[in-house]
């Protein structure tokens, strides 16, 4: 009986230490399944996060880096006046050295846009700045103009891969409320650089014949900083859940925004597996696409660089250099311009306000290009109407490529758009001066109005509207 009564002890004890274990485990489930709930109900996805700290870090990286492209592309021009005479350079050599840099950002744009979509942005980001670096420096130390326009070029390898790179990363981290703002700032940042180049050369010009040198080299201090700040950015959580990289991708997105943020829903995640390639630009279903964004981009710089590039020369050519009070007036309104078309970005739609400005560019410009010598008034009222505009709506070459394209080819395709853009001001760099020469400047401005008119036309045909997309949706042309 005893031994009985022992048995039925442990039985009982075995069957409450079961019944206790099974319940503490139905407990668990039960607030797992709680804990599920609460998290899938506060799951916010990428595109919908509040703007933090990383999404600023992440736009002034970004920002300096075209504050540099601007810096390097205006100091050329005044270190132009004091090399001319000081090497007997001909118009060849003269159009060639304003645009040896526009041909770098050409090669590096198209090339290394398409490696980053391959290794990743991080990488190409770092690079593209160790590149401008050491070239900067190397200017410094050119004897003849071949040297200059090599070093140039490499400067415009590095500038032209960090432009692919740079906005392909940022579009993949901004918010769509912030999206078009923080890309559009570029070009508020690159004018900043571009003016302080101004300040800076017409000041340095009067200094020594030997300015120059010290002009050129000194767009490497800015590109130190930043090369410096950049090291140690991480990697773009799109582009790493593009490679089927996801962990890394969630590790990335809940370092930086949150543990409840997720990529993207999960058929959109599905969407990024398949990698097309470079050719995917040409396809059927994105050649639109692909050719609004190089059309549109190439017909504003032609212009842009064409006469901003040598701004001192033309306005001289119009009777309006006197005493730097145009030039300054100008350099005033590119800022102005700036700022105004990040609200323009904010307040209107995207295919709105580029559609409205090559309309206003082309009747500013078109008035310039005919008005007689004396007209000066009329000439300055012209003048500061086209760079007001211009460099406002110079915002959205920093949005539409970047919102045009999915992740698996964004960078190549922003790469492309802007080598095609620069290919074209490089071009329009070249040919101005001798185009000045030969036609006058205003027969020249009447064919830069002819390339405002081709923007036109292809933007009210083929300019998409992405503003209050998802950068998925965005991307998407079916």
């Amino acid at each position: 009986m005893k031994f009985l009564f022992t048995i039925r002890t442990k039985l009982i004890s075995s069957l409450y230490t079961q019944l206790d274990i099974i319940n503490r485990k139905r407990m668990e489930d039960d607030r797992s399944m709680g804990s599920t709930t609460i998290n899938q109900t506060n799951k916010i996805k990428l595109d919908d996060v509040p703007l933090n700290k990383f999404h600023i870090k992440i736009a002034g990286l970004t920002f300096g880096a075209h504050f540099t492209d601007g810096y390097i592309l205006g100091i050329v021009g005044f270190a132009l006046t004091l090399l001319t005479p000081q090497m007997g350079l001909s118009t060849f050599w003269v159009g060639l050295i304003g645009s040896s840099a526009l041909f770098g950002l050409f090669l590096g744009s198209l090339v290394l846009g398409w490696v980053s979509d391959r290794v990743g942005r991080q990488k190409i980001f770092v690079l593209s700045f160790i590149l401008i670096t050491v070239a900067s420096v190397l200017q410094f130390f050119a004897e003849t103009p071949a040297e200059l326009v090599f070093y140039r070029i490499l400067i415009g390898i590095g500038l032209g891969g960090d432009y692919s790179v740079g906005h392909a990363l940022l579009a993949e981290v901004s918010p769509r409320k912030h999206r078009g703002p923080l890309l559009g700032s570029f070009s508020m940042i690159w004018t900043f650089g571009y003016v302080a180049a101004n300040i800076i050369g017409i000041y340095a010009t009067s200094l020594s014949p030997d300015a120059w040198k010290w002009m050129l080299a000194s767009s490497a201090i800015p590109a130190v900083i930043i090369l410096f700040a950049r090291i140690g950015s991480p990697e773009s959580p799109r582009w790493l859940a593009s490679k089927g990289r996801h962990e890394e991708a969630l590790q990335v997105i809940q370092k930086h925004f949150g543990p409840n943020v997720i990529l993207e829903d999960p058929i959109e995640q599905e969407q990024t597996q398949e990698s097309k390639g470079f050719m995917a630009l040409f396809h059927k279903d994105m050649i639109k696409r692909t050719l609004f964004n190089c059309i549109f981009w190439v017909c504003l710089v032609m212009p842009y660089f064409a006469i901003y590039t040598f701004l001192p020369i033309i306005l001289d050519e119009f009777g309006l250099q006197q005493g730097f009070g145009v030039d300054l007036l100008l350099n005033g309104l590119l800022i102005i311009g700036a700022v105004l078309g990040i609200w323009f970005t904010i307040k209107f739609t995207r295919r709105g306000f580029l559609i409205s400005s090559f309309v206003v560019l082309i009747i500013s410009l078109g008035l310039l290009s005919i008005l007689p010598s004396n007209s000066t008034v009329l000439m300055i009222i012209a003048f500061s109407v086209f760079t007001l505009i211009l460099s406002a709506v110079s915002n959205l070459v920093g949005v539409f490529p970047a919102e045009s394209f999915p992740t698996d080819i964004r960078s190549s395709g922003i790469g492309l758009a802007t080598s095609i853009s620069r290919l074209g001001s490089a071009a329009s760099t070249f040919i101005l001066p001798m185009s000045m020469a030969n036609l006058g400047v205003q027969n020249t401005m009447l064919c830069l109005t002819g390339i405002l008119i081709v923007g036109l036309i292809v933007s009210v045909a083929w300019a998409p509207e992405t503003k209050t997309l998802s950068l998925t949706e965005a991307g998407d042309t079916h």
